[in-house]
């Protein structure tokens, strides 16, 4: 029988979560040697060009050793990077390369991991943890939640003091761009004080993820979708009313663990999502599973009408818009998958 996510309730001891402040396997690969930029955009250039050179000064701008050192009662506060543009332009290649050729103890996480592993760790604990890093990546930074945006600036500020690099992506909406309007204004406004330890890297180029360009992944017939998941090893297989319910039962810190060994996701029942609770927590899933290059394939409804007009037109909109780019990606994938596997059927 195959298994269910709604059987799994993992309890990651502190060295797993510490272990998996890397970049996921889909960014693995990423390095500036294979990060090509785009002709027509010179910003992107620009940008490969500063993080290889941050790189190189992390680790050297906390002064001195020897015996002037030995009377520094605390390192000097680190400069940082902020990357900022539209969708699709390439920053997490960037922010990935960077944690690859960073020396020391380099550690990487999207903003709501970190939020996540302050929520599971207690703040002071998290800051232990982090406070001996030489580089603290932060993908995705997002302004949409005062009380998550508050943690992640008192955050930034405790580690930035102790000498901590950081270095920071965050996506600008396609209609602020329009307007001239990058993501970084809200940036430097909510860190204030220490808006003067960041330099900002704009980074143009094509958006590929505006709502007009999210393809759609028709829904299948359930039978197909349970036929897939009982031939699949490795394979789970969700009502996603009972997967929603579950969600809530397990701290969103966890639901990378929850996904160890799956091969395939298969969803049925898909429904329209209509709250922010529910939402947000599946936001979280499909992140997860993008991350770990999962496919997913899913009956009931079109998935990439998921999340209700109100939901995308609502304060976290970004996190929604995002979600459906790469849910709609995930699910091409199993698409693909299910047809090559069909062809080898007619084939044998």
């Amino acid at each position: 029988m195959t298994e269910s996510l709604t059987a799994r309730t993992p309890a990651p001891s502190l060295e797993r979560l510490v272990a998996d402040l890397v970049p996921p396997p889909r960014f693995a690969k990423a390095r500036l040697d294979n990060y090509v930029p785009d002709p027509q955009y010179p910003s992107q250039q620009e940008a490969k060009e500063r993080i290889a050179e941050f790189a190189h000064g992390i680790g050297r701008s906390g002064g001195s050793k020897g015996l002037l050192g030995m009377f520094r009662k605390r390192p000097q506060a680190a400069r940082g990077l902020y990357l900022d543009g539209g969708f699709g332009v390439g920053k997490t290649h960037l922010l990935t390369s960077l944690f690859h050729i960073t020396d020391g103890n380099p550690v990487y996480g999207t903003f709501v991991e970190y939020t996540n592993l302050v929520g599971a760790l207690g703040f002071t604990r998290a800051v232990e943890l982090l406070g001996g890093s030489s580089l603290v990546c932060i993908d995705e930074f997002e302004l949409d939640d005062p009380g998550d945006t508050l943690l992640m600036t008192r955050l930034i500020r405790e580690l930035s003091d102790r000498g901590v690099a950081i270095v920071a992506t965050s996506n600008t909406l396609p209609e602020a761009l329009g307007e001239g309007r990058f993501a970084a204004q809200d940036f430097l406004r909510e860190i204030q004080s220490m808006s003067e330890r960041f330099d900002v890297l704009r980074i143009d180029g094509e958006d590929y993820r505006r709502r007009e360009a999210v393809a759609e992944a028709p829904a299948l017939p359930e039978e197909t979708v349970r036929e897939h998941a009982e031939g699949t090893p490795g394979a789970t297989l969700d009502d996603l009313p009972a997967l929603l319910a579950h969600l809530k039962t397990v701290h969103p810190s966890r639901y990378g663990a929850m996904l160890d060994d799956v091969s395939f996701a298969h969803l049925v029942d898909v429904s329209t999502i209509a709250d922010h609770n529910n939402g947000l927590r599946f936001v979280v899933l499909v992140d997860r599973l993008y991350d770990r290059e999962i496919p997913v394939l899913a009956s009931g409804q079109d998935v990439a009408g998921i999340f209700t007009e109100e939901l995308l037109r609502s304060g976290y909109r970004k996190k929604y818009y995002r979600s459906l780019s790469r849910l709609t990606s995930l699910a091409r994938d199993g698409a693909k998958d299910l047809e090559g596997a069909a062809q080898d059927a007619s084939a044998d």
